[in-house]
């Protein structure tokens, strides 16, 4: 599998500026939306999974949308602007409109730590409730501001909704499955994980162009409750796939890493520093463990799936992780186009080995 290195990266480019404006959550129109777009590169199913549908002892939440968001002060200047970072509003906030003090509103508001021009991305799925994050200034701003602040939260939360998945089926010549996911819920967030989604859906296009052995099941899904639920939806067809992999932050500016897989031992990491030897390129590996992305779904005791991940710049692991910050002036189509080289290569020695250990 060989690609145009300029055309890909400024394809990639061209997704990583449509995509990043989005507002992604756990449900919603932003990932219909989302899913959409990327379906112009490869023929990704969009499916739908009914709000209030049991999956294991979860619960598919109400659908989360919003319009608008912002925090007036008396005098009717926006201090904060949903429009202006789409990151200010706390995911799957409630609709709110009413004047309170700063005092009432203080307990709402979240500042990052350490870094103090960001805005911290922050989220409340699973529990009613509404807040902003903001940068040190805004904070300063909206604690010296006379008189009343007037908060709008334009939200709704639709238990006749639904939480959208993006699959894409490609058939081997072997039944045997080898697992591909990304997840799709972050909002303006531009190595975690826009990143993964546009890389996986290249990678896909790359698997297209030729007949592979093995059979790929690649997903876009919500993280946690997406991987979950279509664990629950799929669950037979799961519990037969043996290896795959997992694919978030692969466009930062730092350094190679990978994640290895539950079971140390299993081909799919020694392929992986394989990669990277025959690549020249110096990598950190990461030990597995239930902290991250949806790896731990995935290896869980029902599905014992040995999952990894190749990133270029790994989550936790760069400080502008889950803030404004990880935005597209540090993630190019450059950066992103040499993960997909490595993963390109990754499925070459999947194939070639024909490592599979499960009973087809």
């Amino acid at each position: 599998m060989r690609i145009e290195p300029q055309k890909l990266i400024n394809e990639i480019d061209y997704y990583l500026q449509c995509l990043f404006p989005i507002t992604r959550s756990i449900t919603g129109e932003g990932n219909r939306d989302t899913l959409r777009i990327l379906q112009e590169l490869v023929p990704i199913k969009i499916k739908e999974y009914p709000s209030g549908s049991e999956v294991y002892d979860w619960t598919i939440p109400d659908e989360w949308n919003i319009q608008d968001a912002w925090i007036r002060d008396s005098e009717g200047k926006k201090i904060i602007d949903f429009k202006q970072s789409n990151i200010h509003v706390v995911s799957y906030s409630e609709n709110v409109n009413q004047k309170i003090t700063f005092s009432e509103l203080k307990a709402r508001l979240y500042r990052h730590q350490t870094l103090p021009d960001a805005i911290p991305y922050r989220t409340s799925y699973y529990k009613r409730d509404w807040g902003f994050s903001v940068t040190d200034k805004q904070y300063s701003e909206l604690e010296n501001a006379n008189g009343l602040l007037e908060v709008n939260i334009n939200s709704s939360l639709n238990p006749n909704g639904s939480m959208t998945i993006g699959e894409l089926l490609i058939e081997g010549t072997s039944k045997q499955e080898v697992l591909i996911s990304t997840y799709i819920c972050h909002p303006s967030l531009a190595n975690d994980n826009l990143s993964g989604m546009v890389m996986t859906a290249f990678l896909a296009r790359e698997l297209l162009k030729n007949k592979p052995i093995y059979s790929y099941r690649i997903i876009w899904v919500p993280e946690t409750i997406g991987a979950i639920s279509y664990c629950f939806m799929n669950e037979n067809a799961m519990k037969r796939i043996d290896m795959g992999l997992v694919i978030t932050t692969v466009g930062g500016l730092g350094d190679f890493g990978y994640k290895q897989s539950w079971q140390p031992e299993h081909p799919i990491n020694k392929l992986i520093e394989e990669v990277f030897l025959d690549s020249g390129n110096s990598f950190i590996k990461y030990p597995f463990d239930i902290h991250g992305s949806d790896e731990r779904q995935y290896s869980s005791q029902a599905f014992r799936i040995n999952v990894a991940t190749i990133s270029k710049d790994k989550y936790y692991e760069y400080p502008e992780y889950h803030t404004s910050l990880d935005n597209l002036s540090i993630v190019s189509g450059s950066q992103i186009s040499q993960s997909l080289d490595l993963y390109i290569k990754l499925i070459d020695k999947i194939e070639s080995r024909r490592v599979y250990r499960k009973s087809d």
